[in-house]
């Protein structure tokens, strides 16, 4: 982490102390560390003992001796006890004493925001002193940009940094488009665009309504030169999608799914000529972000179509009506349908669905499956050859994700029963991207690279075109916040895939590059969208020209060449089209040669040998209506030696309609975890009897993947009990203490009500690990049923972390999911929480003084005595656990000293408050009636819980508590504290580094 010194002579007696931005939206702590002003008789005064004439800060507050969150200054892993914390873009005044003669400080990105979950964020901030207010706060690569002007604007390609092998080049500015939100193309092609000029409260700004425009690249040059207005209507508002699916042009505008049907494809939308239908109607969220995106074809011939979290309420063609709640309602826009008073309740399929969802549909509308839900916003989505689903999703604060999708996937921003958000289910401790998406709760699919703040937009996969071949399978996905779009190569992983992430298209400065949208393109380049603004999100927008560009990146000179592709209904024209790099190209491709059936069999076995693996799945998909001889060869692909052969045979047996149980009983065995993922998530729907055995083989085959222990809770869904008895036979009945991890997170998973004696029994045991016992709280406080409440209690008196995490359980929820249990009752009954009859202690810890003990350096080259240390140790374990024995109150030792080194240990002991360790920053609860309770706050809600050194965990009630603030020293006592002298320390650091 860089720091800064400051050390400036004074003229005056007026200070303004400014931060700037820098361009990135989030994670901008910035710190004055130890601010000093030196007078003229040479006495230094501390600046945070001055009181400040005004102060501004870009998010949450100015702090003394806190960073602007209100936790300690901490930068370079060092806490300071002296400093100011701002967040920018901020602005400090201070009236100096007379005869101030030097301004001194350290500056710095405070660690807060500058490093989540372990790794940097893309902070980012520059700092200023000045003796006289400046007009505004400079802002660093920020580019001249005036808001009313009309005049259009583009980010030139000087600004862009592409891979080597590529060049970016202007494919079309306005005026040919404005503020795009979303493009697609044609066979031709030709690009579509969706615009957004009445977007949020510019709503009126195009009294005609927004546009789908056509752009058109008449002489081959890579450059349109034509651009016309395909539709025009006052309902369209900042539509969000659009897609053409041959001649039907689908625009995603709330509350509707339009679909416009260009009969004569003269491409001009003619109401006495061609057609206009809501394919659905029901969606949350006319000219909200959070709303209805785009549809993509997917290689079964389907359509594909997501929405945010603003829910929806709709009835497919065939008549079952979807209810996807949730408890946000916000933002403005226009909402059409009650989902918070829906959220919760069951779907015409049998399911509860929330928040954010995708779904696939028959062209007509019928046949509807939700195919994912727990979304916050995933704004597109992208569905290979091979049929896997990657989207992206936004934050509420930093924890925005790239996901592969598994169908039927929970991603857990709302609670899975519609009523709560994440943040009111937030385990104490808990990373924001662990709480955010749920992490540590059965049911949740793992969300993939959780990269933090930002404003994900448009997806998209490449899999072959005008780019090097080494590009095949690049999976691209827009960050406007952060003014790239990001690249992954996706790879198998166990039941997922690894998603590594580079910058693949960025701008090198300036802020004005906001991509909307990537695509590939009919040509095989690939093309990004650019809605040109100083800011994103917020639901604003400040460029009053409207200005769009679209970028085409592709090897240097490329010169597009277009198949003629779509100019009859032929085979060979339908191949054509299968093949297009263009992922709704492909899909016109595929309408023909179903239609056309076994005569199209020859062709698509010759499609079959083509050297690209995903031109190959393609054919694969049409095989089930290629007559009963496509049927032969699809069979005989189930037993192919290439894993991804036969799960491409079990996807397109199953979307064609094949009995999932037939195919389940061919592959439940599979060395594939990907094949036996998706044998499971089949089995999710269809007859209890006929899935137990299949389910309980393939649980037999877990061996700790997250997510294909959540597929296989898809396929004992309803069934749970006898999976679980099936699964005990195969594990040879091990009692409840017995169980091997794999057996313990399966019991998780499943949620099973006759489990509660033996995880009762678990959590209770002194014979197995905390970690293991808390675990077994954790399983417990899932199953939802009347029973739990008296086992929780009961363990809720157990000593240490399990009672402690026990009460803060039934504190959660008898407020929450078990509120209808009585635990309220339970808690007073059993002597746990009374708020009538609580007493409090008071629970101090002094601060540390300076140590007597050696420099550093003398105490690493002690020789210490294992055997004397872990004598020593006995002292620590009224805080830490070692070896079995003590509290879990701090860290364990165990790994400490191999993870950190001993220099870090060292430190850590001497001086705890130097790097307080991530999670364990101490508070303190001020009583009103006097007193104080420091320790680790575990819940803040009512009662407040706090458990304190020795394990002591106490429940207070709120209308006891004057404040709850953030501790400036450590909760450890330090070495000289504890009575160490530099012998023990060494015999102690010996010891511990025993334990690996």
């Amino acid at each position: 982490m860089k720091f800064a010194e400051i050390d400036l002579p004074l003229k005056k007696r007026d200070l303004y102390l400014a931060v700037s931005g820098e361009g990135d939206i989030s994670h901008d702590w910035a710190d004055w560390l130890e601010p000093k002003i030196t007078l003229k008789d040479g006495n230094l005064v501390d600046l945070t003992g001055i009181k400040w004439e005004s102060a501004t800060t870009g998010h949450a507050r100015v702090q003394i001796g806190r960073n602007c969150e209100g936790k300690p200054l901490s930068a370079g892993g060092k806490v300071y006890q002296k400093g100011i914390g701002v967040h920018a873009r901020s602005m400090i005044h201070y009236r100096l004493p007379e005869g101030a003669k030097r301004f001194q400080a350290k500056v710095a990105l405070d660690d807060g925001g500058a490093i989540r979950d372990g790794g940097r964020t893309p902070a980012s901030v520059r700092f200023f002193v000045f003796d006289k207010k400046p007009a505004k706060i400079p802002e660093g690569q920020v580019e001249a940009f005036d808001p009313d002007s009309l005049e259009a604007e583009k980010v030139p390609v000087t600004a862009f940094e592409v891979p080597d092998d590529l060049e970016v080049t202007v494919w079309a500015t306005s005026p040919m488009l404005y503020n795009p939100t979303n493009m697609d193309t044609d066979a031709k092609g030709r690009i579509w665009v969706a615009e957004g000029v009445n977007y949020r409260r510019h709503q009126k700004r195009r009294s005609e309504g927004d546009r789908i425009v056509v752009l058109q690249d008449t002489n081959g040059d890579g450059k349109a030169d034509s651009s016309h207005t395909f539709v025009q209507d006052p309902e369209l508002v900042a539509p969000l999608g659009v897609s053409v699916l041959d001649n039907q042009i689908v625009v995603a505008q709330p509350p509707h799914l339009i679909v416009y049907t260009d009969v004569d494809r003269n491409l001009r939308f003619d109401p006495k000529v061609d057609k206009r239908e809501n394919l659905l109607s029901g969606f949350n969220g006319k000219n909200h972000d959070h709303s209805l995106h785009a549809v993509v074809a997917g290689p079964d011939g389907k359509w594909y179509f997501n929405q945010g979290n603003c829910g929806a309420m709709f009835t497919s063609k065939d008549g079952k009506t979807f209810k996807i709640g949730g408890p946000y309602r916000g933002g403005g826009g226009e909402w059409f349908v009650d989902n918070i008073k829906f959220g919760g309740e069951k779907s015409d399929d049998g399911h509860v669905w929330v928040g954010g969802f995708a779904g696939k549909m028959d062209p007509d509308g019928k046949n509807v499956q939700i195919i994912g839900h727990g979304f916050r916003n995933s704004y597109e989505h992208t569905v290979t050859s091979m049929g896997d689903v990657f989207q992206n999703d936004n934050d509420d604060p930093p924890a925005c994700r790239t996901t592969w999708l598994m169908e039927g996937g929970f991603l857990g921003f709302f609670s899975p029963d519609g009523k709560r958000t994440w943040q009111a289910d937030r385990r104490p401790g808990q990373s924001v991207p662990r709480a955010h998406w749920r992490q540590d709760d059965p049911g949740t699919l793992p969300p993939g690279d959780v990269y933090g703040g930002g404003s994900p937009t448009g997806i998209c996969y490449y899999e072959h075109g005008a780019l090097p071949k080494k590009y095949e399978g690049l999976l691209l996905s827009c960050e406007a916040a952060k003014r790239v779009v990001y690249g992954y190569h996706p790879k198998p992983e166990g039941a997922n895939f690894k998603l590594e992430r580079f910058d693949f298209f960025k701008s090198k400065s300036g802020n004005m590059f906001r991509p909307s949208d990537v695509m590939v393109g009919a040509d095989g380049a690939i093309y990004v969208a650019d809605w040109y603004d100083p800011g994103v999100g917020g639901h604003a927008d400040r460029d009053g020209s409207c200005s769009g560009t679209i970028y085409r990146i592709a090897p240097r000179g490329f010169k597009p060449k277009l198949s003629q592709a779509g100019q009859s209904n032929s085979i060979t024209e339908a191949v054509k089209m299968l093949k297009s790099p263009a992922i709704n190209v492909r899909y016109a491709g595929f309408k023909i040669l179903r239609d056309t059936g076994p005569k199209a069999l020859p062709a698509l076995m010759e499609v079959m040998r083509d050297s690209n693996k995903y031109v190959r799945a393609r054919a694969i998909h049409l095989l089930p209506y290629m007559g009963k001889e496509g049927r032969m060869v699809l069979n005989g692909l189930l037993g192919n030696k290439s894993a991804g052969m036969r799960l491409m045979a079990m996807r397109s047996l199953r979307a064609a309609g094949e009995d999932p149980v037939r195919l389940a009983k061919a592959l439940v065995g599979d060395a594939s975890p990907q094949v036996r993922r998706e044998v499971a998530v089949a089995l999710r729907d269809v007859d209890p009897q006929a899935k137990i055995p299949l389910a309980v083989e393939l649980l037999h085959h877990y061996d700790g993947d997250r997510t294909y222990l959540e597929a296989c809770g898809f396929a004992a869904e309803g069934v749970e009990e006898k999976v679980w008895n099936g699964l005990r036979l195969v594990k040879k009945g091990a009692g409840a203490l017995d169980w091997n991890p794999n057996l313990a997170r399966i019991a998780w998973r499943l949620k099973i009500p006759s489990l509660i004696p033996a995880l009762h029994e678990r959590a209770a045991s002194p014979k197995l690990s905390d970690a293991d016992r808390l675990f077994a709280v954790d399983s417990l406080a899932f199953i939802d049923d009347v029973k739990s409440v008296p086992a929780m209690a009961s363990l809720a008196k157990v000593p240490g972390p399990v009672g402690a995490s026990a009460s803060q359980w039934l504190i959660h929820l008898s407020n929450t999911r078990w509120s209808q249990f009585g635990v309220k009752d339970v808690l007073k009954k059993e002597g746990i929480y009374d708020p009538s009859k609580v007493e409090i202690v008071s629970v101090l810890v002094p601060e540390a003084t300076k140590s007597s003990l050696p420099p550093l350096k003398d105490l690493m080259k002690l020789k210490g005595d294992i055997a004397r240390g872990k004598t020593t140790a006995a002292r620590c374990i009224m805080c830490h656990q070692i070896e079995g024995q003590g509290v879990n109150f701090g860290p364990d030792l165990k790994g400490w000293i191999e993870r950190q080194g001993k220099e870090m240990f060292l430190r850590s002991v001497v001086n705890p408050s130097e790097q307080i360790a991530q999670g364990y920053t101490g508070s303190s609860v001020k009583l009103k009636e006097g007193g104080e309770v420091q320790g680790l706050v575990l819940s803040k809600s009512n009662p407040v819980i706090v458990q304190s050194q020795g394990g002591l965990v106490q429940m207070i009630p709120a209308d006891k508590v004057e404040k709850v603030s953030n501790m400036a020293h450590s909760l450890m006592l330090s070495a000289d504290q504890l009575g160490l002298s530099a012998q023990d320390l060494a015999d102690l650091t010996s010891y511990l580094e025993t334990l690996k």
